[in-house]
């Protein structure tokens, strides 16, 4: 379409122009202004439509019709001045000067036009750089009629009215009486940079008022809550700064030293800084043992050995996790569905407890990994509350041709603190979480072996070569990143590397020993009180309680604890005939112990935990176990209410790692 506009007359919607072609022009949407010079500037978007003539069923059904053949932008500046009536548009060219439009009431005098125009119908886009009033048709639209009246009789001030004509169109300019409104100047170059340094240093409480209060009520709900969850813990001041920190604007793809970008140097002090910490707080040589802080968490961590070790197919053994094991170690559902990516790109096959004493039973976990022969074997667990017997593993991984794969994530603070047997003497790789018992960041971590191999350890995974060495470093390191990882979270690893350190003193290994302490009390008071603990007791910071005796299930006790403002986990117990029931739940002392609780404390919560079963019983017996009864039961429940006050009196005595005094 010509950018140039014929000039011609017509009756407001339709003209006939010196082009000789009919075309409707419609200028409602004409967004303009009156400067204190009396000239009347801004930006018209009109509709410009042509009439052609077409067969019938061409148009619509009609013999003819109108099309929309383009919109015209145009960026326009006049001069109103009063004339004659008349209603002759002389013939103009968009952009340049010259054109008159004679109206009834007025005249308008382009001095000076641009425009666009485009092939694509649309509605007008209301471009005006400056604050506009509107120009409207005089003629009688209802839809603009209807918005006048809902407006109201607030908006009925007296105002200024012109009228004139453009382009045979009968225009009205309204204008409030109000003082001159000061033009926006331009922004200069400092102003933009300083509103993006205003942006970028907002505090959160106004940046985004939203998410900084639902932070502020989990600040609240930790505090005043009883946290027994095993996974969970509270980081010291310290590794919340690094994590909050500028470390994580960099982008560090790779290891130290070999980062796929540039400007890593500070980057690649902290990632080396931890390692060498990682393997100081474990007592480890780094001639024999290499370490990988990248991972994400612990799940990642193990996925990360088996795609480094393993082609797909090939075969992992762990612990049943209805037994105490990490779904991170391979799992079957009983119907057959493959829940971790551990059990759908290789073939996992479990070994499990003794149903009568809870322990694991290592005679018949040595008879099923002759006969399955994994590739990899696994020692460890979510919920075991008692010792590895890591010799007797190596000597079944040794026998079958293993690598024997430790997960520490629920012990590696006991095992840094020496309050545990050490897993490193006897297994090929250890991972573990950092963020349990460590209280450190959430994350993961791979320890390898490297360098000579012992003569003690038996033919190991590739190594039917006759290789003396271990090939552990770059497969492992290869495996997370590229291959499943990208850039490491950098404030997490500055964050692990005060963890580390921390652990690395007298009073973590201080720690650990209370939260042992913490938990035997805890078990203690249970069985006082005739109630079964699987495996009858602990050795490090967890207790199973079975609540099949009380004729509880696991679930309905965890929403009466949480409904009192006690958090824990239920968990799946193996009865004597192997069903699986969620009959248990798993209590950890690690995270009331870093508030400072000792064991007449834990005594406390014993009694807390008791009372949360008697509820539990009652509503029960009350309302049955399927939950939809189960939970109206616990609506407005008074004794609950009466329970979370007493649990609330007792945690905020305690003070909270990390946050404000």
């Amino acid at each position: 379409m010509s950018s140039r506009v014929c000039g011609g007359e017509g009756d407001g919607r339709e003209v006939v122009t010196t082009c000789g072609k009919k075309i409707v022009v419609d200028g409602r949407w004409l967004q303009m202004r009156r400067n204190g010079d009396g000239v009347v500037e801004g930006m018209v978007t009109v509709l410009v439509m042509e009439e052609i003539n077409c067969g019938r069923g061409q148009c619509g059904g009609k013999s003819g019709g109108t099309v929309v053949v383009g919109i015209m932008v145009a960026a326009v500046i006049f001069e109103l001045s009063q004339v004659g009536d008349g209603g002759v548009c002389s013939e103009s060219s968009v952009g340049g000067d010259g054109g008159v439009c004679r109206g009834s009431s007025g005249v308008l005098q382009p001095v000076a036009m641009n425009s666009t125009t485009r092939s694509q119908p649309a509605f007008h886009r209301g471009y005006a750089q400056h604050s506009s009033i509107q120009l409207q048709l005089m003629e009688n639209h209802k839809a603009d009629k209807g918005i006048e009246e809902r407006q109201g009789n607030d908006e009925e001030e007296e105002r200024e009215v012109e009228e004139f004509r453009i382009l045979g169109h009968s225009m009205c300019l309204k204008r409030k009486r109000e003082p001159d409104r000061v033009l926006i100047e331009p922004q200069t170059l400092e102003s933009r940079r300083n509103a993006v340094r205003a942006w970028g240093n907002q505090v959160l409480s106004k940046a985004d008022p939203d998410v900084f209060s639902i932070m502020e009520k989990e600040k609240q709900r930790q505090f005043k809550w009883i946290e027994l969850i095993a996974s969970e813990n509270f980081v010291s001041r310290a590794v919340m700064e690094a994590l909050g920190s500028h470390l994580t604007n960099k982008y560090s793809e790779g290891m130290p030293g070999g980062r796929y970008y540039c400007g890593n140097e500070h980057i690649d002090e902290i990632e080396t800084l931890c390692c060498n910490r990682a393997l100081a707080a474990f007592g480890l040589d780094s001639d024999n043992w290499g370490v990988n802080v990248q991972p994400y968490s612990c799940t990642s961590a193990n996925f990360a050995v088996f795609t480094g070790l393993l082609l797909p197919g090939d075969r992992i053994m762990g612990l049943d996790p209805p037994c105490g094991g990490n779904t991170s170690h391979g799992y079957y559902t009983p119907n057959g569905m493959k829940v971790s990516g551990a059990s759908i790109f290789f073939e996992s096959f479990p070994y499990k407890v003794n149903p009568h004493s809870g322990y694991v039973d290592y005679d018949k976990l040595e008879e099923k990994a002759l006969d399955f022969r994994p590739k990899v074997l696994i020692c460890g667990g979510s919920s075991y509350p008692r010792e590895w017997d890591y010799v007797r593993m190596r000597q079944v991984a040794d026998k079958c041709g293993a690598v024997l794969m430790c997960d520490m994530a629920q012990i590696s603070g006991l095992v840094a603190a020496k309050e545990c047997v050490n897993p490193f003497y006897c297994c090929d790789i250890v991972t573990s979480t950092t963020h349990k018992s460590l209280r450190g960041p959430r994350g993961g971590i791979i320890f390898y072996r490297k360098g000579s191999k012992p003569k003690k350890i038996g033919m190991l995974l590739n190594q039917g070569d006759g290789s003396d060495r271990y090939d552990f470093e770059d497969k492992i390191n290869f495996a997370v990143f590229p291959a499943l990882q990208g850039g490491p979270h950098n404030n997490h690893i500055a964050a692990l590397a005060i963890a580390l350190k921390q652990v690395a003193t007298p009073e973590y290994k201080a720690y650990m020993q209370q939260v042992k302490k913490n938990a035997q009390a805890l078990a203690s008071a249970l069985l006082r009180r005739h109630l079964r603990l699987v495996t009858g007791g602990t050795d490090n910071h967890l207790v199973l309680w079975d609540l099949r005796t009380l004729g509880l299930t696991g679930k309905n006790y965890e929403k009466v604890c949480e409904l009192s403002h006690i958090t824990l986990n239920k968990i799946t117990i193996f009865d004597d005939n192997g069903t699986i029931t969620p009959g248990g739940v798993r209590i950890g002392t690690a995270a009331m112990t870093s508030r400072g609780c000792v064991e007449a404390d834990f005594e406390s919560m014993a009694e807390f935990l008791i009372r949360a079963a008697q509820i539990t019983s009652t509503v029960q017996r009350e309302r049955g176990k399927l939950p939809k009864a189960f939970l109206q039961g616990l609506q407005n429940n008074k004794d609950i209410v009466e329970l979370r006050t007493r649990v609330e009196n007792f945690a905020t005595q305690f003070a909270m790692p990390g946050f404000d005094a």
